[in-house]
């Protein structure tokens, strides 16, 4: 066991071998967690670029890199040029997939440096902030916005356009027309509304039918 503990003692490197142990593990447990906040507050709702797939091993990856270049300029250049060849094939778009990507790389480099406090403060505000977010989305969607457009036949609007704002104001929350277009034989209307939690759709769509008979109605919802 002495034998093992000299050799890595003799080997080149910044930090012991303790404090490589515990940097990585750190970084690994720092990267599950981001794992799993994205599953719950995001991948279980969106398609993103899938970038929470390279979490686990990016993690310890970018804290073993900064632990390397933390003591060598010529190190860290070096990655620089090394990363300059590194091309990523699939965007990422959206927002929320890069501020994770930001946190895996905050608290890597927490890792690296032994910011292990502030990297559990910086956890604790981000999953008090994506908390309130999913609160604000889910909890108190009445707050929120809908989109309902609806394309009518051009001969038939005249005729269905009172009965049509009588029924959407009686049924739709807060719903107000936004835009009017017309194109060939189809007029196309698009309403804005407050949403509301289980609202019955079917319903809506069977009284709509009945309400334009014998016309022909378009819904899309947004």
């Amino acid at each position: 066991m002495d034998s093992i503990t000299r050799f890595f003692e003799n080997l080149q490197t910044p930090i012991t071998l303790n404090e490589a142990l515990i940097a990585i593990g750190f970084s690994l447990v720092y990267s599950i967690i981001v794992y799993l906040m994205y599953q719950i507050f995001y991948g279980s709702r969106n398609v993103g670029a899938g970038v929470h797939r390279i979490f686990i091993i990016g993690g310890p990856a970018i804290t073993v890199l900064f632990v390397a270049i933390q003591v060598s300029i010529p190190l860290g250049l070096g990655l620089l040029g090394a990363l300059a060849f590194v091309r990523f094939r699939t965007p990422v778009k959206d927002p929320a997939e890069i501020g994770f990507l930001l946190l895996l790389v905050a608290s890597s480099i927490c890792a690296a440096t032994s910011n292990f406090l502030l990297t559990g403060v910086l956890f604790i505000v981000v999953f008090v902030a994506l908390g309130v977010q999913w609160l604000a989305q889910n909890r108190l969607s009445r707050f929120g916005k809908g989109h309902l457009m609806l394309a009518v036949e051009r001969l038939a609007f005249p005729k269905l356009q009172g009965s049509l704002d009588e029924f959407l104001k009686e049924n739709l929350r807060g719903v107000r027309l936004q835009t009017v277009s017309s194109m060939e034989d189809r007029v196309t209307l698009h309403y804005q509304y407050r949403s509301q939690r289980d609202f019955d759709w079917a319903a809506f769509t069977i009284a709509l039918d009945r309400l334009t008979e014998p016309s022909k109605v378009e819904l899309f919802i947004g």
